[in-house]
């Protein structure tokens, strides 16, 4: 099968990939370069595979216009393959493809259509997750599923380590809905109207933690769901810092005078901060401007 493939963040990469060993690539089609932090260019995994693997780069800017759409067909594919690309596909680009276009989706759907689908379900606390393979149309991830796969949320579960397995159960059942495509046995299930949820794009303020304000548990969901980005950030010791790794509720009573913010408690090298509903225990963190340090490494510089 001829494949154009639509992608962006590393999610994608082994789905790109397997249709590499599988099928022929006619090109990626893949956001455009952009500034990141300290003026370096922000990551961009699905381009610099792509020059790895001799594949023709696409980058327009609005992949909607007029030129893009043209650029896309004239490229005879049979279908249409998105993974984590991060702008919404037009109608042409879906008509206009034999099989149309197939979208590999990190979670059960219809829960957690949109952006940022693992981060949403690390923060509700999702005992489980999983991975979608849907035929596209207009609506925001609303297409019937070829395929589906669960995957448990284990217990201290990151966003990258959880989009990682997502991205390669994703792959699999790819490369499975694409042989069904060639052969005519592809079927796609309409997603049940009741249980929808949305996951937008995430916000920075999103990850600014206040300690009368959140409980032990949410912090724990905010610090594993918001790495790398937009990270979380919280005021210890009169300095708003960064919180890298940590865990939450851990056992022990706030004391009587133990307001929240306050570190009631060393455990090794990390701090103990009570909150507005549990104890919360930060292992390292990044002071503005420093480099990652432990918890109890930050407080004795303090002092």
């Amino acid at each position: 099968m001829r494949i154009v493939f639509c992608g962006t963040a590393s999610f994608a990469l082994p789905s790109l990939r397997a249709c590499v060993l599988a099928h022929q690539v006619a090109a990626v089609v893949t956001q455009p370069s952009r500034p990141g932090s300290r003026g370096r260019p922000a990551p961009r995994p699905l381009a610099d595979a792509a020059r790895e693997m001799a594949l023709p780069l696409l980058q327009p800017e609005r992949i909607r216009t007029p030129e893009a759409v043209a650029g896309i067909l004239d490229l005879g594919a049979d279908t249409l393959v998105v993974a984590a690309y991060g702008q919404i596909i037009p109608t042409a680009l879906l008509d206009g493809h034999r099989y149309g276009g197939v979208n590999v989706h990190a979670s059960l759907l219809p829960r957690w259509r949109g952006a940022a689908p693992v981060a949403r379900a690390l923060l509700a606390g999702d005992p489980e997750t999983g991975v979608c393979v849907m035929r596209m149309e207009a609506g925001l991830d609303t297409g019937p599923v070829y395929a589906s796969r669960r995957i448990a949320v284990e217990r201290g579960a990151t966003a990258p380590a959880l989009t990682e397995a997502l991205a390669a159960a994703g792959a699999q059942e790819l490369l499975e809905v694409l042989g069904a495509l060639e052969r005519g046995m592809a079927t796609a299930t309409p997603q049940p109207e009741a249980g929808v949820t949305l996951a937008p794009r995430l916000g920075r303020d999103e990850g600014l933690v206040e300690w009368v304000d959140h409980s032990a548990l949410q912090v724990d969901r905010m610090v594993r769901a918001l790495d790398p980005w937009p990270g979380v950030h919280a005021p210890l010791a009169g300095v708003r810092v960064r919180i890298l790794s940590g865990e939450g509720p851990v056992s022990g009573n706030i004391p009587a005078d133990g307001r929240p913010g306050t570190a009631v408690r060393s455990q090794g090298e990390s701090v103990v901060v009570a909150t507005c509903d549990g104890l919360y225990r930060i292992d390292t963190l990044q002071p503005p401007g420093r480099r990652p340090m432990t918890a109890a490494a930050f407080l004795r510089g303090r002092r």
